[in-house]
């Protein structure tokens, strides 16, 4: 059995349940959203430190030594962190929406239309593509099922909501999403995905459906998390924002 260590973050303690990464085979960073209430695209916002958002979330996904995938809806975000120096075996990937046509000059509607589920099936095709072309470390290791998804509206670490997750791995054998929740509701773009959910996700999507929670609803287990980590789930303005990297640890 794995030993079980903890860390303190910020004023949240994160469990680390099995020491290693077995399990996970790579990390998806959405960052298509339209962003109309922010009134500027997430990835690109600046943080206190200087640092862009899409490069805050590289630098943590980096650290878990799996494929990164960006789905970015063709916006063309280029993540401005060199990670190579400390993690040279971790490639960096832009993935196109499943499905998807994007024309450059319905830009904005195509925004507005897409939604998260198309940029989730397209990772969890190119990672079983890698799995199956043996071009990936992934492939090395069996145990690598799961998709590990992060939205651009949040600051939750990567390695830090691995860990939370995979936690209850051993509680929701017989689950295929794993997501945070709060009081009143699912974060499912905060969540681990099984591969194998993949053509269950693809049928939904064909069937003309876009609505998250409801596919999830019948395969998810959901994951309570602490206050501190509240402000860090979401944010939707600018003032969301501010209240977002003021409750970064310091």
């Amino acid at each position: 059995m794995s030993n079980i260590q903890s860390s303190l973050t910020g004023n949240s303690i994160v469990t680390d349940c099995s020491n290693n990464l077995d399990g996970l085979a790579g990390v998806v960073i959405l960052a298509g959203g339209a962003s109309k209430r922010m009134g500027t695209a997430k990835a690109m916002l600046t943080l206190p430190s200087g640092e862009q958002l899409l490069d805050y979330h590289v630098r943590h996904a980096s650290k878990l030594q799996v494929p990164i995938l960006i789905a970015d809806n063709g916006r063309g975000f280029q993540a401005g962190l060199d990670i190579h120096s400390e993690s040279p075996n971790v490639p960096i990937i832009h993935i196109a929406d499943y499905d998807v046509d994007i024309d450059s000059n319905k830009h904005d509607e195509q925004i507005k239309t897409g939604g998260a589920l198309v940029a989730i099936e397209s990772a969890l095709q190119t990672l079983n593509n890698l799995i199956s072309l043996n071009d990936s470390d992934v492939s090395k290791n069996v145990q690598a099922s799961w998709l590990l998804v992060i939205s651009c509206d949040s600051l939750i670490p990567a390695t830090d909501l691995w860990q939370k997750l995979q936690c209850e791995m051993s509680l929701a054998a017989d689950k295929k999403v794993i997501c945070l929740k709060d009081d009143s509701h699912l974060y499912p773009l905060l969540g681990l995905y099984q591969l194998s959910i993949e053509r269950d996700l693809k049928n939904y999507i064909d069937s003309g459906q876009r609505r998250v929670v409801q596919f999830i609803q019948p395969f998810v287990h959901s994951v309570p998390f602490t206050k501190e980590w509240q402000n860090l789930t979401n944010f939707n303005t600018p003032e969301d924002f501010k209240q977002a990297f003021a409750a970064l640890p310091k």
